[in-house]
């Protein structure tokens, strides 16, 4: 049973409404998010209306402001966007749909001019907005807005898609749109197409940026712009209405040729039972192979042979996709299609070719993965001189999971790391490769036989006699 001093619901209501009142004024003091927050709350208590008022009064606040959101501030800013679309979805919208409508769009719109005074690399605040855009088809919905009022809309926002914040708008709103809000927007979208951006007189032209190929002007932008929204546009609108020739026709011979293009296309061709015609772009891919491929396009080629029965075919590529580039997924999936016993012996084929793989660190990782330790222990000893020590994100892992059973294999990988950042003069590692050098004296009890390999003391010594002005790194380890 929980204590009665535990922070949730029940324990907070024995408080009592005044107290709880007291607390969170004291606790919102100082703080404008928790402030707002409790004042939408407050709106929300009086009617749907009052918290959209309040919800349209911060948005513009929002849209208005001009101090730039740095990494330190953007947290809040978030906490204070989802309030606003927790206030649309749960406050406003089950009461007034078409008002909850009318904010959302409002809400999409603040995006433009905040992201030019936001720092996003973390993608928190798109998030926000793509949340935003996905509630658009529910409520649209729920409102029953007329469909070629909301295609016209859709149109609006997609030329004010900058920052990506309308990214699948079409396939959101298509079950509000319909086949007559589809067509009508398809209309538009085709007039969009036929309307190329005027070009003003060359006095008149506006430099916007200049490159290799010389000055970029303001028209040409907004050609490049109109050209990429007709071009996603009709694609989104071909797969809402289930047109794949459509969704085909947006894409040139040459790039239907593109291996994750074709993959696309042959997607949908499947869905329709199209297979013939969907191993045609397959095969017809311009695919390197003696360098590595899209994972998207080989899963199609799966796909595809599978459809038209070719299940040797499809094993053989299956085999095949596993050799390039030692991948689990491929051979799991070969290996689940094998007759009893038959599995046992393509495994240990696997993992011999694993084993020889050209590169060790690669053969490393996948031994890992499988997991086959035995074999990555084996595999660490074999070909110790082939461990490139700078990739950390594969040993330091390969050295905890070996240390149990294999602790000579683990300090191997913790030495090619060790060495690496020592003869490189990492000194930014040299506080990991302390830590790894004391590992592997915690490991070194556990080794009864090193073997063609020094015994720690004598690595140890050679380190020393190399590395021993290194005193940032001997601090370390000490």
């Amino acid at each position: 049973m929980a204590s009665k001093s535990t922070l949730n619901a029940k324990n907070l209501e024995t408080l009592g409404a005044a107290r709880l009142a007291d607390l969170l004024i004291e606790i919102s003091t100082g703080s404008a998010v928790a402030k707002r927050r409790l004042r939408l709350e407050l709106a929300g208590a009086q009617s749907p209306k009052e918290a959209g008022r309040e919800v349209a009064k911060r948005l513009t606040s929002i849209a208005r402001a001009r101090s730039f959101v740095n990494w330190q501030n953007r947290k809040p800013l978030v906490t204070d966007l989802q309030s606003q679309l927790r206030a649309i979805k749960e406050q406003i919208a089950p009461a007034d749909p078409v008002e909850a409508l009318a904010l959302t769009w409002r809400f999409l719109q603040v995006a433009t001019p905040l992201f030019e005074r936001c720092d996003d690399s973390s993608g928190m605040v798109i998030g926000v907005f793509h949340d935003a855009c996905a509630l658009l088809g529910e409520i649209a919905l729920a409102a029953g807005t007329p469909p070629e009022a909301l295609a016209d809309a859709a149109i609006e926002a997609l030329r004010d898609n900058g920052y990506g914040q309308y990214d699948g708008l079409i396939a959101i709103l298509t079950p509000a749109l319909g086949a007559e809000g589809l067509g009508h927007l398809k209309q538009r979208i085709e007039v969009l197409a036929a309307t190329p951006v005027p070009v003003p007189p060359k006095t008149e032209w506006e430099a916007v940026g200049y490159g290799l190929g010389g000055a970029t002007y303001v028209h040409q932008m907004q050609e490049r712009a109109r050209q990429s929204l007709v071009r996603m546009a009709l694609k989104d609108i071909a797969d809402a209405m289930g047109d794949v020739d459509a969704f085909i026709a947006q894409y040139d011979p040459a790039t239907r040729k593109v291996p994750k293009i074709a993959a696309e296309i042959a997607a949908r061709l499947l869905a329709t039972g199209r297979a013939g015609d969907a191993l045609g772009f397959v095969e017809r891919a311009e695919v390197d192979k003696s360098r590595w491929m899209p994972h998207e396009w080989q899963d199609a080629r799966l796909e595809v042979l599978e459809a038209l029965d070719r299940n040797d075919e499809a094993q053989a590529f299956r085999w095949a996709c596993f050799e390039r580039d030692l991948s689990p997924d491929y051979l799991r999936a070969f290996l689940k299609r094998l007759p009893d016993f038959e599995d046992i012996d393509a495994e240990d084929r696997a993992m011999a070719y694993a084993m020889a793989y050209p590169v060790a660190l690669s053969a490393l990782q996948f031994l890992l993965c499988w997991p086959a330790l035995d074999r990555a222990a084996q595999l660490v000893q074999q070909r110790f001189t082939e461990l490139d020590g700078n990739h950390y994100e594969i040993l330091t892992p390969a050295a905890e999971v070996l240390a149990a059973r294999f602790p000579l294999a683990a300090t191997l990988a913790l030495r090619a790391m060790i060495d690496f950042t020592l003869n490189a003069g990492k000194s930014s590692r040299y506080q990991h490769a302390g830590r790894h050098l004391a590992e592997c004296d915690a490991l070194a009890s556990q080794i009864e036989d090193f073997g063609t390999f020094e015994p720690h003391a004598a690595y140890v010594a050679l380190l020393r006699r190399d590395h021993g002005r290194k005193a940032s790194f001997w601090g370390h380890f000490a």
